[in-house]
């Protein structure tokens, strides 16, 4: 049978992108993607990059504080919204452009619609077009989920922050994940008096207790009221803000209630039910190690099969799908010891098992460093660094590295290279200390201060 395409990818995200990028230049495939909305998916139009721009924006009244205390004579003004608003708009349409522009060199015909399957080897556009294709891979991501709830509708997500008019004075973030947890380190920075509601007992759950717990106590102390064990039972408007009611009948208004309680996959009205594809709890599509469906044209990567969720793990789930398909080189991605970074003030990063789940498969030693700073202890600041390791007693090998402070994405990063070489304590010893940093206190650790 002649196909229309050999390959027909759903979804203009970091992993379809990716996917069709490599299929078409350096698999020689003839290679057409749908995409819906704007070109990057969720991570450059409305996640990872406009979020860390708004980090970086929202650390510049603590570096001004600081500069003063370093001897610069500077002053804080306001912050303007609407100006920030427009270069960060302009810096994703620049973004955005050269995802097109990197689909339009290797060759992929791009279709700027909604897409969804007829069978296993079409795919029908929303004007009706249809196109068969050998493989169709299938990366539309996630989206935000709101539950349902009396008045949810005036709730917003993290897919509208980024284009608010103004910024509120008093807003309610409502999670207790990263997402959550580092909007409200945003809002807060750009002087929003910051609410966090959350039902269980501690924010960031699944990350290192005693990483979790340093960061949750910063950001207190930095001016965000944090209420666990706290969930919301209805939304009101009223003549100035939203009423928000706790299920235990408490109520506070805000002028802005933001939503950061989960993502479900985009798996809805695609027709894969109907073909055969399973789809689990959460609407993710199930796939093997090679990304592929019970359907064996249709594939699917990234967030729409809720593996591990992050921006790099659906570009090396595209990359190894379209080296597998249609370059030769059959190879799964790799889904162990992947580092990654919590954006909250101050930063988390983290590696391989929490002391919680080490301890719950071996013995394990703990090293821990903690301690203020030089830069900000200087300033006259109390921020608080950790570095923890925790270490096999039988093999050495660590098994999770966790950092907390600034910078910590960066150092996490390299410490992961480490951690995935299979690198024992005393590799760590054996390093000499780059001085004076933070990090060094990674390879000065000499006794542990737990152990099991």
């Amino acid at each position: 049978m002649a196909f229309d395409y050999d390959l027909f990818v759903i979804g203009g995200g970091s992993g379809g992108v990716r996917a069709a990028r490599i299929a078409s230049a350096e698999g020689k495939a003839r290679v057409a993607l749908a995409e819906e909305y704007r070109m990057g998916g969720t991570c450059v139009i409305r996640g990872c990059v406009p979020k860390k721009l708004m980090v970086y924006a929202s650390e510049y009244p603590g570096l001004i504080a600081d500069a003063r205390a370093y001897g610069w004579q500077v002053e804080g003004g306001a912050f303007d919204w609407p100006q920030f608003h427009t270069q960060l708009e302009a810096e994703l349409t620049r973004l955005e452009a050269a995802y097109r522009n990197t689909l339009q060199n290797a060759g992929v015909t791009v279709h700027d619609q909604r897409a969804s399957l007829v069978d296993a080897h079409t795919v029908q556009l929303a004007d009706g077009q249809q196109f068969t294709a050998k493989h169709i891979l299938i990366a539309t991501g996630g989206r935000p989920f709101v539950p349902d709830l009396p008045g949810a509708e005036l709730a917003i997500t993290s897919n509208e922050i980024f284009h608010l008019d103004a910024l509120p004075k008093r807003a309610l973030v409502v999670g207790g994940g990263y997402i959550a947890s580092e909007f409200a380190c945003i809002l807060n920075g750009l002087g929003v008096k910051v609410h966090q509601y959350y039902r269980g007992a501690h924010i960031l759950r699944g990350f290192d207790d005693e990483a979790r717990a340093l960061v949750a106590a910063r950001m207190q102390a930095s001016g965000i009221s944090i209420s666990c064990n706290t969930d919301v039972a209805r939304l009101e408007k009223t003549a100035t803000g939203i009423l928000a009611t706790t299920e235990s009948g408490a109520s506070e208004e805000f002028d802005l209630v933001m939503y950061a309680t989960g993502r479900k996959p985009n798996s809805a009205g695609l027709g894969l039910e109907a073909l055969g594809v399973p789809l689990g709890r959460n609407g993710e599509i199930r796939v093997d190690g090679w990304s592929q469906t019970a359907v064996p044209s249709i594939y699917a990567v990234g967030d729409v099969t809720d593996r591990i969720n992050l921006t790099p793990v659906a570009i090396r789930e595209g990359h190894a799908f379209a080296d597998t398909v249609f370059c030769g080189k059959p190879r799964q991605a790799d889904h162990e010891l992947v580092a990654s970074a919590v954006f909250t003030q101050p930063e988390m990063g983290t590696v391989g098992l929490s002391e919680e789940t080490a301890r719950l498969q071996e013995p394990v030693e703990v090293y821990v460093a903690s301690f203020r700073p030089m830069q900000s202890l200087f300033a006259g600041r109390q921020d608080r660094v950790m570095m923890k390791l925790v270490v096999s007693r039988a093999t050495r090998k660590v098994l999770g590295c966790h950092i907390v402070g600034p910078a910590a994405g960066e150092m996490i990063q390299l410490a992961a290279i480490a951690v995935k070489m299979g690198a024992t304590k005393e590799d760590f010893d054996r390093t000499v200390a780059v001085h004076p940093t933070m990090s060094e206190e990674l390879v000065t650790m000499r006794h542990p201060v737990r152990s099991s």
